[in-house]
C-alpha cells in the first residue's frame, strides 16, 4: 500500500498520485485559473498569479497586487492482482492488493507592481513539479519500487512591457531547487526467496535472514535556472490571446546511494578476514557467525541527471456578453528528453558500482531504468459567468495526455490519459480584496503494468518481473486570497 512521504525527491519517476497535469508537472499555481480547468490561462486577466501564467499579462494589472493560496491534493490508488518473481524466477511473497491515500499541500504566492503605464514587474514563489509515493515494505513488487518523491521549488521575478494598446510582452527568470529520493528493496538473485532452502544446499544452517531486508536508497539535490517568455494580445474588443513558453531546466542531482544488508561475494570481499567460500553460487560464509556474510551498509556518492520539460501554451479568453465568457487552452509538453533514469557513481572510492556496473553494462552505473517518454498535448475548455456583482462562477474540463507508452509503464509510474472536471468561484470581500475557491476531480482508465529489469543497452537482465493493475482518482480543493494596494 502507498503512503505519503515527508521528503520530496527530484527524480523523474512518478506515480499517479500527483496533481493536475500529465507526468509530474503541477499546475497548481492559480486557483482562479483552476476553476476553469486552466483554460484561458495567461490570456484571462485575473490576478497576480499571472507572474507565472504569463508575465506579459501583468501589464494589464494596475497598481499593486498580491495573490497567495494553498492547494490540498487528495489522491487514491488501488492496486490489484500483483504477481512478482525474483531475479532467479522464484515467486515473491507479499501483499497482492491494497489502496493508497495521499494528501499533499501545495502553496504559492505572487506579487505585481505597475511601475509606469507600460512597464510592470512581479515576483512569485511556487511549486512547478512534484509527487510523493511510498509502498509498504510487504508488497510483492518491493524489488521494483518502494519510495519515490519529487519536489521543485521556484522563485521567479518577471517583467512585462506594453508595446502598444493591444500587445504586451513579458519574461521571467526562475531560480529552481530540486530535491529527491528513490528507493527499493534489493533482489539478490532470489536469496531471500530461496530462504532456509540454502541450508540444504550446503548441509548446515547458514541462512542469513538479513537479505530479506536489503534496501537501496538514493537521494540528491541541485539548483538551476530557467526562463519564461510570454505574449499577451487583445486584437479585438473582448478577445484576449496568450502564447507562453516555459523553458526546460536541467539538473544534476548529487547525493548518496546507500545499500543495507548486502551479500559479500568473492568479487566484493576484498581483504575482509574470516570469510570462506562454501558454494560457487552463494555468498561467502562468515566464520564468526556461521551465517552467509553480509555488509550492514554501503555508501557511494552518486548523481542523477534530470531535465524538467519545456512547455508551450496557447490560450484564448473570449467575451460572449458582459457577464459570460469562454476560455480555451492547448499545451505542448516536451517530455521526449526523459529517456532513462541513470544513477551513476561520482565517488573516488566506489563501494557499490564495482559490482552493479558489471551487471548493468555501463561504467560507474549504480542504477538504470528505461523510460522513453514522448511529448504530449493537453487541452482544456472553460466557462466564466458573472452571477452578480462581486460573485463570479467558473467551470471547466481538461484532458491530459499521458507521456508513457504501455510498454514502459512501471510500478512507480502507473498512469494513463486523464480527464479533469473543475468548478470555482471568485467572491469579492471588499473593494480591495477577493477570495478564489475551486474544486477539481480527476479520473482515468485502469492501468496495467508488466515491468522487468534492464541493462544500459536495454537488454533484459534476469527473470525479475512484476505485474499489477491500478485504478487512480484524485481530488483538489484550493483557496486563494487576492489583495490590491
Amino acid at each position: 500500500m502507498l503512503k505519503k512521504t515527508p521528503l520530496a525527491v527530484a527524480i523523474t519517476l512518478l506515480l499517479s498520485l500527483q496533481a493536475h497535469a500529465e507526468g509530474y508537472k503541477l499546475l497548481e499555481q492559480s486557483v482562479s485559473s483552476m476553476g476553469n480547468a486552466y483554460a484561458g490561462r495567461g490570456a484571462q486577466v485575473t490576478d497576480a498569479t499571472l507572474v507565472y501564467s504569463n508575465p506579459a499579462a501583468i501589464t494589464q494589472l494596475t497598481g499593486e497586487h498580491f495573490s497567495g493560496g494553498l492547494n490540498l491534493i487528495h489522491a487514491r490508488t488501488r492496486y490489484n492482482d500483483v504477481n512478482a518473481v525474483s531475479a532467479a524466477g522464484r515467486p515473491v511473497a507479499g501483499r497482492d492488493q491494497g489502496k493508497a491515500l495521499l494528501t499533499e499541500v501545495v502553496p504559492f504566492a505572487f506579487y505585481t507592481q505597475q511601475l509606469t503605464d507600460d512597464l510592470s514587474w512581479g515576483l512569485g514563489f511556487y511549486v512547478p513539479y512534484g509527487l510523493s509515493s511510498d509502498y509498504q515494505a510487504d508488497w510483492a513488487g518491493r524489488y521494483f519500487a518502494d519510495e519515490t518523491a519529487v519536489k521543485v521549488l521556484s522563485l521567479q521575478p518577471a517583467v512585462g512591457y506594453k508595446l502598444n494598446e493591444w500587445l504586451s510582452v513579458g519574461a521571467g527568470i526562475s531560480l529552481n531547487r530540486a530535491e529527491g529520493i528513490l528507493s527499493k528493496f534489493k533482489d539478490h538473485n532470489g536469496l531471500c526467496e530461496l530462504g532456509t532452502g540454502i541450508n540444504s544446499l550446503v548441509g548446515r544452517d547458514v541462512y542469513n535472514a538479513a537479505y530479506c531486508d536489503s534496501h537501496y536508497e538514493v537521494s540528491g539535490h541541485d539548483i538551476n535556472v530557467g526562463y519564461t517568455l510570454g505574449i499577451h494580445a487583445q486584437p479585438l474588443r473582448g478577445t484576449r490571446l496568450a502564447l507562453v513558453y516555459h523553458s526546460a531546466v536541467r539538473y544534476n542531482l548529487k547525493g548518496d546511494s546507500v545499500i543495507t544488508n548486502t551479500p559479500i561475494t568473492a568479487a566484493t570481499a576484498g581483504n575482509t578476514p574470516g570469510l570462506i567460500s562454501i558454494a560457487p553460487t552463494l555468498p561467502l560464509l562468515d566464520t564468526a557467525t556461521g551465517r552467509l556474510a553480509s555488509r550492514d551498509r554501503l555508501v557511494e556518492k552518486s548523481q542523477l541527471a534530470l531535465t524538467t520539460p519545456a512547455t508551450l501554451t496557447l490560450s484564448a479568453d473570449q467575451d460572449i456578453n458582459h457577464v459570460l465568457s469562454v476560455q480555451a487552452s492547448l499545451v505542448w509538453t516536451g517530455w521526449h528528453k526523459f529517456q532513462s533514469i541513470d544513477i551513476i557513481s561520482n565517488d573516488t572510492t566506489p563501494a557499490i558500482s564495482t559490482s552493479t556496473s558489471v551487471a548493468l553494462g555501463g561504467a560507474g552505473y549504480i542504477g538504470y531504468i528505461p523510460q522513453f517518454w514522448h511529448d504530449t498535448w493537453s487541452a482544456s475548455f472553460g466557462v466564466t459567468y458573472i452571477y452578480k456583482p462581486g460573485l463570479t462562477l467558473r467551470t471547466g474540463i481538461a484532458y491530459d495526455e499521458n507521456p508513457i507508452s504501455t510498454r514502459h509503464k512501471t510500478a512507480r509510474i502507473p498512469t494513463s490519459d486523464r480527464v479533469w472536471l473543475t468548478a470555482g468561484l471568485t467572491h469579492r470581500l471588499s473593494a480591495n480584496s477577493s477570495l478564489d475557491m475551486a474544486y477539481g476531480y480527476m479520473f482515468m482508465d485502469d492501468v496495467s503494468i508488466n515491468e522487468a529489469e534492464y541493462g544500459v543497452a536495454n537488454n533484459r537482465l534476469n527473470l525479475a518481473n512484476v505485474q499489477a493493475t491500478y485504478a487512480n482518482t484524485a481530488h483538489v480543493i484550493a483557496i486563494q486570497y487576492n489583495r490590491t494596494f
